[in-house]
């Protein structure tokens, strides 16, 4: 199945699928091992030969990681469930009543699945001819946006052969999006002595691997910077790019924001700095009010509740810090759901 720009129907052949990253049933550690087991199995993310994945995932991580996982979606759990599944089901239900398209949601990891998503388009829409795939991500990068439309793409195949399939592209510089991120941070401008705009990391060689012209990434310090055909599979410029436009948008001075990438994983290269070494260093520097912004995700999840809100915090604190704020994502902020149904609807219109 491929994208196709072919005339596109009307929009009672459409269906929306909004797809976000994924999360466990539940903080108990069989369910987050089995959650990590699909994560980290994935080639997109874990992107080594198949039996070296499968010694590394099951016999280096799964009889550890779980456990301390488990505590980590424990504390930040909710009456109502996984954060990331209540938000995302919110936001699906806030487009949903400003669209005219049917929409559903599915995970990558996890449940709903790409395919119950499809399903449940196809159970509002019996003649749907057409998904439109919504990644929830502003920025490309393989283990996020491309793995997401890969899945699809093999889901489309295998199940549903008859639907055409297109999906929206990443909009990490659309303006829209850029005003409303904007907007989210702005009360915080003089509330607080820097910015810290942390985004998701990646290990360099993904970088590398999205590299098209294989002559731009990572060759000097600047390559963000620099014009490159390289820059429409680029992360990291994605990251630069819209940290450079809010930055701008909000009028802030040199030395009260900068850029950071959480979540780093086994020895291998990651893209640099590194958030914690940041947070750390702000405090020793004297920096006593600092906010902290994760423009990876759109909704709050553990990355954001768990790693920034409570680890970051304790870093600062204890590094000498007073004041942490962590800027909750976009979630179901009313100007972003006007946004993402925009966007939408202007690519299928």
């Amino acid at each position: 199945m491929k994208q196709t720009d072919i005339l596109l129907p009307a929009c009672d052949k459409t269906g929306v699928l909004l797809v976000n990253l994924g999360t466990p049933k539940s903080f108990k550690t069989k369910d987050v091992r089995a959650y990590l087991a699909e994560f980290l199995m994935d080639k997109y993310v874990l992107d080594v030969p198949y039996l070296l994945r499968l010694f590394l995932v099951y016999v280096l991580i799964l009889p550890f990681r779980p456990k301390k996982s488990a505590e980590a979606y424990k504390s930040i759990w909710w009456k109502e469930g996984s954060p990331l599944m209540v938000l995302s089901q919110r936001l699906l239900n806030a487009c949903q009543k400003k669209s005219k398209y049917k929409m559903a949601l599915g995970m990558r990891y996890d449940s709903p699945s790409i395919k119950e998503g499809i399903e449940a388009l196809l159970e509002q829409i019996p003649s749907m001819k057409k998904v439109f795939l919504v990644p929830l991500y502003p920025h490309y990068a393989m283990a996020s946006y491309e793995t997401v439309v890969e899945k699809t793409k093999t889901v489309l195949d295998k199940h549903f052969p008859e639907l055409i399939f297109e999906s929206l592209e990443p909009f990490y510089n659309k303006k829209p999006y850029i005003d409303v991120l904007s907007k989210r941070i702005a009360p915080y401008k003089d509330k607080v002595d820097y910015i810290l705009f942390s985004y998701h990391g990646i290990p360099v060689r993904h970088l590398k691997k999205r590299d098209q012209t294989q002559s731009h990434c990572y060759q000097n310090k600047s390559c963000c910077n620099v014009d490159s055909e390289a820059h429409t599979q680029c992360y990291k410029h994605h990251c630069v790019q819209a940290t450079y436009d809010v930055v701008n948008t909000l009028g802030l001075d040199d030395d009260k924001w900068g850029i950071s990438f959480q979540s780093r994983l086994g020895s291998d290269p990651w893209i640099e700095p590194f958030t914690d070494k940041t947070i750390e260093s702000l405090a020793k520097k004297g920096i006593k009010r600092l906010a902290v912004v994760c423009p990876a995700f759109v909704s709050d999840c553990l990355e954001t509740l768990e790693e920034m809100g409570e680890e970051g915090k304790e870093i600062f604190q204890e590094s000498g810090g007073q004041h942490f704020y962590l800027i909750d994502c976009l979630n179901t902020n009313e100007e972003w759901v006007d946004v993402l149904v925009d966007m939408i609807e202007e690519k299928l219109n």
